[in-house]
């Protein structure tokens, strides 16, 4: 068996580097539904008489009898299906497509149980043979996870590599990783998948080993490796659990002066780096390939108050995000737990939104930040149809998500108020300031970190009614009016 993870580095785009030719990938998904799902416009005239009966009254050609058999029927469990097998292939080619990788063709089988030996069967295994020959591929890539065992027999019955789900997103990761940090929670992600694979090769050896020379040796080689990997993850979390050490440490110098830290947290490719750099300034890497941000980023952003919000941009979810990734960059995901607030951003473009949103839900659970004050932003609206457009700015900030795009900047005042009502710490108070004209500094501070409302002078004195943050407001108390 060949196991392909070679830790820290890509695995898609050969032994070239970036500027060889993308390697040839055959792409195989399989749907493993006891049931066919209903078509797609069965789904679509659900959703469409759902919408009516929730918001204008029953739909004309469609009582709630029908809706509720619809939505059996098609999977609807209150607001849209389950990705299905098609849709998750599409996504998968996108995937394909930030690895470097060159799609020449998509297989679709479905089946009602996995084949424990190969995932798809024999008859499957020799018929993606002859596709990945004829189109000289040079990988073929499972839109779903292969136990030792499947990848084992499906190397041997195919021409060419073959690599996972999990595999190909961690080699996104290791393609993406920039900084020491990012390629340290990389190379732990891939080791720590590699490990159980050695095992299950151990067991296959001890199976097949008969003679002299034939087991043992094999599998002296394989517990050497086995410490060797073990010993390395073991320097990994070591070596991440002195970048958390560090973390800590800044984050108590900030703590120290009251500054509210908020996350940017969304489904890969939502427009997270967008949004980060209109609201900053910013120049991080805004790309439509997933997973382009991996390594955290914190600016400082001025809200209407005046008061003052650290800004973070976190790496992308997806559904199926293996645990090991979770695990590997908690480090990275600490600005998450740590957040007073979350800016949950969607793409209001996408077919299968609600599925986005609860996958992005699930690895906020897996974090313990599912409580955490959020604040709902659908973005791109500029790709909406007309119509749909209008029916979104016409709920407003009051329909509980936020229309905006980050491309056109519309939407952004009404992001930055909302963000300024959900925070509670550091809160806004009125007071009023008699400062001398001499105190140039304590004027500039007014200035700077408060909301002016009125300022009348008299004398050597300026008196000023200001808005601002506790915080601000008792470093001035000694030109503070009292009562």
């Amino acid at each position: 068996m060949r196991t392909h993870v070679t830790a820290g580095k890509s695995l898609v785009t050969g032994t070239g580097g970036r500027h060889s030719p993308p390697e040839r990938a055959v792409l195989v998904g399989v749907d493993f539904s006891r049931r066919r799902l209903a078509s797609r416009a069965t789904y679509v005239d659900a959703r469409r008489a759902v919408l009516c009966l929730e918001s204008e009254g029953p739909a004309p050609e469609a009582s709630a009898q029908q809706i509720h058999s619809a939505r059996a029927a098609s999977g609807y469990a209150g607001a849209s299906p389950l990705l299905d097998a098609r849709q998750s292939l599409d996504e998968f080619r996108e995937l394909v497509s930030s690895a470097g990788g060159e799609v020449v063709a998509e297989l679709l089988q479905r089946r009602p149980v996995p084949d424990p030996a190969t995932l798809i069967g024999s008859g499957k295994v020799e018929e993606i043979a002859a596709i990945a020959a004829s189109q000289n591929a040079d990988l073929i890539l499972f839109d779903h996870d292969l136990s030792p065992t499947q990848l084992r027999n499906l190397e041997d019955g195919l021409p060419c590599r073959v690599l996972d789900r999990t595999q190909l997103i961690l080699d996104i990761f290791a393609r993406h990783a920039r900084t020491r940090e990012g390629q340290l929670q990389v190379e732990l992600a891939q080791l720590e998948y590699l490990l159980p694979r050695l095992a299950g090769l151990g067991k296959t050896m001890s199976q097949l080993g008969g003679g002299i020379g034939t087991r043992g040796p094999g599998e002296t080689k394989l517990e050497t490796d086995r410490r060797r990997i073990q010993r390395r993850i073991d320097r990994l979390k070591s070596d991440l659990e002195s970048v958390r050490r560090v973390r800590r440490q800044q984050r108590s110098r900030r703590e120290a002066v009251p500054v509210p830290t908020v996350a940017l947290v969304g489904y890969t490719n939502a427009g997270k780096s967008t949004l980060f750099n209109l609201l900053t300034g910013a120049q991080v890497l805004a790309s439509s390939r997933m997973f382009a941000t991996l390594d955290p980023k914190l600016r400082a952003l001025e809200l209407p108050s005046r008061r003052r919000i650290l800004l973070s941009d976190t790496v992308g979810f997806i559904r199926n995000l293996p645990h090991t990734l979770v695990t590997s960059f908690r480090a990275t995901l600490e600005e998450v737990t740590q957040a007073e607030v979350l800016i949950h951003v969607r793409d209001a473009a996408s077919t299968y939104g609600e599925e986005q949103k609860s996958q992005v839900e699930k690895v906020l659970g897996e974090l313990d930040a599912l409580s955490k004050p959020r604040i709902e932003v659908l973005n791109k609206i500029d790709l909406l149809p007309a119509a749909e457009r209008a029916r979104l700015e016409a709920g407003g900030p009051s329909g509980g998500e936020l229309p905006v795009s980050a491309l056109t900047g519309e939407g952004i005042r009404d992001l930055l108020q909302a963000v300024d009502s959900a925070l509670h710490s550091d809160p806004l108070i009125e007071a009023e300031f008699v400062v001398p004209q001499s105190e140039g500094e304590v004027l500039a501070a007014i200035d700077a970190g408060m909301t002016v409302h009125r300022r009348e002078y008299e004398g050597n004195a300026v008196h000023l009614s200001a808005s601002g943050p506790t915080s601000l407001v008792g470093r001035l108390r000694l030109f503070r009016i009292r009562g």
